[in-house]
Formats: C-alpha cells, sequence, structure tokens
C-alpha cells in the first residue's frame, strides 16, 4: 500500500471508529466512501466487516449491563441465517445499484422521521417484524458489513430509550459481524491485502471509537436521537453522491 492509500484507510477508520462508538453501528456506511478510493470493493467491503467487528469488541464492555438476552435472541438468530447469503450474494449484486438504493431509503427515512409529529411506542410487528428485520440486518452484514442499518430504523419507528436501542444494535452487530467474519474467511475473502489494511486502519478504528464511546455517555435520549438520524441522513446523501 502507498503513503496516499494508508492515510486515507487511516482517516476513513477513524471516522467509521468514532461514529461506532457514538452509535453501536455505522463504520461501513461512514467509511466506505473514502475506503473505495483507496482499495478494490472486494477488499474494502471485508475491512468494514473486520473493523466494525474490532469497535463493538471494545465498546461492548460498557453497554453489557443493558443487554437483554430474551429480547435480542430474536434478532440475532435469524441474523446469523442471513449471513452467508448475503455473503453469497457478493458475486451477483451491482455494488453502483445497491449504494444508491441503500442511499435513498435512508434519506427516504430520517426526511420522514425529522418532520413526523407522532412517534410509535407499540411493539409494532412483534416478534415475527423482530426476525424479518435481523434477517435483513444479516444479509447485509454479510454483503457489506453495514448489518445495523434495518435495526436502527426499526429501533426508531418503535421509540425505544437510548441505552434500549444502543444495547440491542451492539449485540446483534458483534453476533453479526463475528458470522460474517467466518463467512469471508471461508469464501476466502480475507487476502493478504485485507490483513495489511487491517493493520493500517487499526489505530483510527481503535482511537475513534473511543471517542464516540466517550461523546456517547454524555447524550440524552434527545440527543441521541438527533445524532442517530442525522448520521443517517448524511451516510445516505454520501452512498448517493459516491455511486454517480
Amino acid at each position: 500500500m502507498g503513503i496516499d492509500q494508508i492515510v486515507l484507510v487511516l482517516l476513513g477508520a477513524l471516522a467509521g471508529g468514532f461514529v461506532n462508538g457514538l452509535t453501536g453501528f455505522g463504520t461501513g456506511i461512514t467509511a466506505m466512501g473514502l475506503w473505495l478510493y483507496a482499495l478494490s470493493p472486494s477488499v474494502a467491503a471485508s475491512l468494514v466487516i473486520v473493523c466494525s467487528f474490532l469497535s463493538q469488541l471494545q465498546t461492548l464492555p460498557r453497554i453489557w449491563h443493558a443487554i437483554q438476552w430474551k429480547g435480542v435472541l430474536p434478532f440475532i438468530i435469524p441474523g446469523l441465517v442471513g449471513v452467508p447469503i448475503g455473503t453469497r450474494m457478493l458475486a451477483y449484486i451491482d455494488p453502483r445499484t445497491f449504494k444508491i438504493g441503500v442511499g435513498v431509503f435512508l434519506v427516504s427515512y430520517t426526511v420522514y422521521a425529522l418532520t413526523r409529529t407522532e412517534r410509535a411506542t407499540s411493539d409494532i410487528g412483534g416478534r415475527v417484524g423482530d426476525g424479518v428485520i435481523g434477517f435483513g440486518g444479516g444479509c447485509l452484514g454479510g454483503l457489506t458489513g453495514i448489518s445495523g442499518v434495518p435495526l436502527i430504523v426499526w429501533t426508531d419507528i418503535r421509540a425505544y430509550a437510548k441505552e434500549h436501542r444502543r444495547s440491542i444494535l451492539q449485540a446483534f452487530n458483534t453476533a453479526i459481524l463475528a458470522a460474517a467474519i467466518a463467512s469471508h474467511a471461508l469464501s476466502g475473502l480475507l487476502t493478504a491485502q485485507v490483513g495489511l489494511a487491517t493493520l493500517a486502519a487499526l489505530p483510527g478504528t481503535v482511537g475513534g471509537a473511543w471517542l464516540g464511546m466517550t461523546v456517547y455517555q454524555r447524550l440524552g435520549n434527545r440527543g441521541f436521537q438527533q445524532v442517530v438520524l442525522a448520521l443517517l441522513f448524511v451516510s445516505g446523501v454520501m452512498l448517493i453522491w459516491t455511486s454517480w
């Protein structure tokens, strides 16, 4: 890797680590734009998964006490089924079209969320809805490492409080990303290039995640909600912009 590539990978890792530490998701949709300028799409996708998992492990102890496994497992189990399916989809999906689709969805949802006058407080969809969302997150995790997107929208629709929401995301993403790493390894996607890129990204990932978690602990429920929606909107715009 050249110096310019290392700088781009490090900057992407710092931004992605910060966002992940702050919200419990977002490494992929934050860092991918920069990493695709320095790395091939397949290497960037695997790097997203590895760095996301490292960020999750780093911040997991601080949220462990809030995890309610009875409520999280209905997401995780279908999600684990979706991971290998998402990995297989890498060979068939056009990355540009996929990014535009996710970007349009994120922008549309955040515009709706910011302009709505009332918020739902019921467990809409029940456990079946949880399973469908978990499966979708697993597929996205195996495909690109952005496993948290369906859950962040789902927990927003249900108006979960900050810590409850973060605990679901953290537990789900940690499990799904671990499975995604195994799936990519079995598929031969964890190459020497991925290893070198991970070494370049590691300082940014660790430092960014620590800083993001520090900021998270200072946010209230409303502040956390606003940060998440702002992140989703910006991420959607960036995904669309970098796809043209």
